[in-house]
């Protein structure tokens, strides 16, 4: 069973605690409010509660992380928890922003972690018959459908009634649709606040010739949650104020033609009869069993973006007082076709970059033209490589390291920290001497130290180890362990970076086995190798 972690316990946050608790999957609340936190230790005895989220992050038991705080906060949070290797449940919206979401989206996907968005009535088991039956072509051509989610009250002061309500309605009428739509409309009235919609109309338009509406509104006088889908052979109703029984109704309307007027033969309402399940337990269910199955969630991260776009959409369309605004045909199935490698949205990479296969690239790095970095590499925050630089497969290149022209790194490269490569050996602000560059060459496996510099024109050899703040001036032979300013050879280490028995300029073993790993070494006037 994952170990979860729930991030905001206020009015929906709470209903999260108490399913994840009930399924025996609750370990910690997070809150900033001391105040929530004291009643969920009441509530909840023996939950861990934290005020902060590095805390609740911190924690190795933890594996998934429930995200139910404002929404202003989605994506940094869920960003960290990402980050941090945890698997993140999300409520809706996903973020505010199409690009967080696609970066939230490429951080799940690189650290092979599950990504799954809050909209509810997806599990809800009666709105599951519903597309069942729509999908299977029970109601005939879907001509249109339409959704209203009208209530007096939650009202919110950080997102319009837009964000707060419609985000289900949208996400249900896409699963409907199995289509995007291709352009929407939207109208609202602000009457409480003058920046902040108490009441929408949102229209949209299908590829398919389907039409959908979606009316909500936190000023009406009576609850109304209820959803439409009109076919050309039946009718169905989603009418989620009424009892069980009554939810969902299928209406055999016929619409007949007669001396060339068409002419509606009503029929009387039949009610399908479903299972009762709590919506929000299955869908935490779902997100369990994802988690501890590696399944991939009914509402993953690419659903997400795709009703974040037309939340979007329909917000552009209030700010310009009901325009249309137009929305392109992403690929079916997914959100748009996907790098082999990760780039965080602040990195820069330049016009003809290489860049393999499951290579990350972080916050603020910048990759110059004509650099080709290999697979599976880890370029840290804040790094410049290039231009015209090859980067071997798995290197590690920590923070703050800039590998300048005239740098080669094999493959497994290690470079720690802030360490230095220079690339002209005499450099003046005033005086260009690009051309004359002294190539610098970082062999197969070797490690070099934090806050070490390596000056231009070096060798350094396979497997070698370069300590941290050593200045590196002269060739370091292979499995040469060098530190110190000038930097010189102190030792002798094996592949795995433990320290060989290998003394320097003194008698000793012409062979033995790394005391780590137990790989074989000999010694000769050339230097170390394996034996």
């Amino acid at each position: 069973m994952p170990d979860i972690a729930v991030v905001g316990a206020g009015y929906w946050g709470r209903n999260l605690v108490r399913v994840f608790h009930q399924l025996g999957a609750l370990r910690t609340v997070c809150d900033h409010s001391e105040a929530v936190l004291g009643q969920m230790q009441t509530q909840y005895p023996g939950v861990r509660t934290v005020v902060s989220l590095p805390d609740a992050l911190g924690s190795a038991e933890i594996t998934g992380v429930v995200i139910a705080s404002p929404a202003e906060t989605h994506y940094l949070t869920a960003r960290e928890a990402l980050l941090a290797g945890k698997h993140v449940f999300v409520e809706k919206p996903m973020t505010l922003r199409e690009d967080e979401a696609l970066e939230l989206i490429r951080l799940a996907e690189a650290a092979n972690r599950t990504l799954m968005v809050g909209h509810l009535l997806q599990y809800h088991p009666i709105f599951v018959r519903l597309k069942e039956m729509t999908l299977a072509g029970d109601l005939g051509r879907v001509n249109y459908i339409y959704s209203h989610r009208l209530n007096l009250g939650k009202i919110r002061r950080e997102e319009n009634i837009l964000w707060s309500f419609a985000p289900h309605d949208i996400s249900m009428i896409l699963a409907l649709a199995g289509e995007m739509p291709d352009g929407v409309l939207a109208l609202g009235g602000n009457y409480l606040h003058r920046q902040i919609a108490d009441v929408t109309t949102t229209h949209l338009t299908f590829p398919s010739g389907m039409l959908a509406h979606v009316f909500v509104s936190w000023l009406h006088p009576f609850k109304e949650q209820k959803l439409v889908v009109v076919g050309d052979q039946k009718m169905a109703v989603f009418d989620d104020t009424l009892p069980w029984a009554e939810k969902l109704l299928l209406y055999p309307h016929q619409i007949n033609w007669q001396n060339n007027v068409p002419v509606p033969s009503k029929a009387e309402s039949e009610a399908v009869d479903v299972p009762q399940s709590e919506p929000l337990l299955e869908e935490c269910r779902h997100f369990l069993a994802c988690v501890g199955e590696g399944r991939q969630p009914l509402t993953d991260g690419a659903e997400g973006l795709r009703v974040l776009t037309v939340l979007n959409a329909a917000q552009g369309s209030l700010d310009t007082h009901g325009q249309r605004v137009s929305i392109g045909r992403p690929p079916a199935n997914d959100v748009e076709p996907k790098p082999a490698y990760f780039a965080h949205s602040t990195a820069v990479l330049d016009e003809g970059v290489q860049i393999g296969e499951g290579t990350k690239v972080w916050h603020f790095s910048h990759i110059m033209g004509g650099t080709r970095v290999g697979r599976g590499c880890n370029i840290g925050q804040n790094v410049v490589i290039g231009p015209d630089v090859t980067v071997g497969n798995g290197c590690k290149i920590q923070n703050n390291v800039s590998v300048y022209k005239g740098v080669t790194l094999e493959d497994d490269v290690f470079c720690g920290p802030s360490m230095v490569f220079t690339n002209v050996f005499n450099p003046r602000a005033h005086i260009r001497r690009m051309d004359e560059v002294r190539p610098t060459l970082v062999s197969q496996g070797a490690s070099l130290g934090a806050n070490c510099t390596v000056v231009c024109g070096t060798t350094i050899g396979r497997h070698a180890f370069v300590g941290a703040g050593a200045v590196v001036t002269r060739d370091v032979p292979d499995y040469g362990l060098v530190y110190g300013n000038p930097a010189r050879l102190h030792g002798w280490v094996c592949a795995c970076g433990v320290r060989l028995g290998f003394e320097v300029n003194q008698p000793g073993p012409e062979s033995l086995s790394c005391p780590g790993c137990g790989a074989p070494y000999s010694r000769d006037a050339q230097g170390v190798k394996p034996a």
